[in-house]
């Protein structure tokens, strides 16, 4: 009878072995070939779009910064109240406009990464873009706050479409953290919530490009006033940002919503799925 047990448990472990070890080279051979694996897919004018995309994004957060920095005065902190300001345009424009749009686009401008490390990043870039759209925010209630006298706040329909993207923003990082990162929900729970991150992300990006547009409107007019209409150097600069950044905000809708370029799952994606650890 011992010797029979023994011949059980042996059995039983040389068989747990067999398993585990075709497993792991099942997985490993997976991750060797991923890229060999990787869907075919119908790619035509992606890499031209996207990178036209990323140039006017660029070009876009350049010229906001020189229009801050040339036409209006240049970068200070709390010593000049009204340069402080200029972090404001510059710092939502790179963060809630550019980062944000890379955040979306990442996941089909990387689509032959693993998912795993394009959440990762995807959280990342938010919270780079976070922390500056949080060092803006601060900068214009300083001009506001700190001014003599002071300026009254959120009273303009830019600062009530802006405070709400923020807040969406916001929201959308913390609900998406808790349901695909950490702790992560179950993957039918999972999928039930993709599509209204996505939308709402999508309505955030679109939120904060209407946001700055109404926001570049408000102070060509406050600064040039009736100037404005004889087309000086910084109406028209400041014009052809708007025009920018609607161009952007398009070429991005697009990338994003386009089905052929939808980033299709991988071999170790749907081991990731089934492992829990997706």
């Amino acid at each position: 009878m011992g010797v029979l047990y023994g011949v059980v448990i042996y059995s039983a472990k040389h068989l747990r072995w067999n398993k585990y070890s075709k497993s792991y080279f099942s997985v490993s051979e997976s991750f060797r070939h991923s890229d060999m694996d990787a869907p075919q897919q119908n790619l035509e004018g992606f890499i031209t779009t996207f990178g036209v995309a990323q140039a006017v994004g660029a070009l876009t957060v350049i010229l906001v910064t020189v229009w801050a920095g040339h036409y209006r005065g240049g970068f200070a902190w709390r010593s000049n109240v009204d340069l402080e300001f200029n972090w404001h345009p510059v710092l939502m424009t790179f963060g809630m406009i550019f980062l944000y749009a890379n955040s979306i686009m990442i996941y089909r401008a990387f689509r032959n990464n693993r998912k795993r490390r394009l959440k990762v990043a995807h959280m990342l870039i938010h919270v780079i873009a976070f922390i500056l759209v949080v060092i803006g925010l601060v900068a214009v209630f300083d001009s506001h706050n700190l001014k003599e006298p002071p300026i009254p706040n959120l009273y303009t329909l830019h600062s009530w479409i802006g405070l709400s993207a923020v807040i969406l923003f916001a929201c959308q990082w913390a609900s998406g953290f808790v349901t695909f990162f950490f702790p992560g929900l179950q993957s039918p729970l999972r999928a039930t919530y993709m599509p209204v991150h996505v939308f709402f992300g999508l309505a955030g990006f679109i939120a904060a490009v209407i946001a700055a547009l109404l926001g570049l409107t408000e102070k060509v007019l406050w600064t040039l006033n009736t100037n404005y209409a004889k087309l000086p150097a910084e109406g028209i600069l400041i014009n052809f940002i708007g025009v920018l950044l609607v161009a952007f905000a398009g070429l991005v809708m697009y990338l994003v919503t386009e089905p052929r370029f939808k980033r299709q799952p991988l071999p170790e994606d749907e081991m990731l799925l089934t492992s829990g650890r997706e």
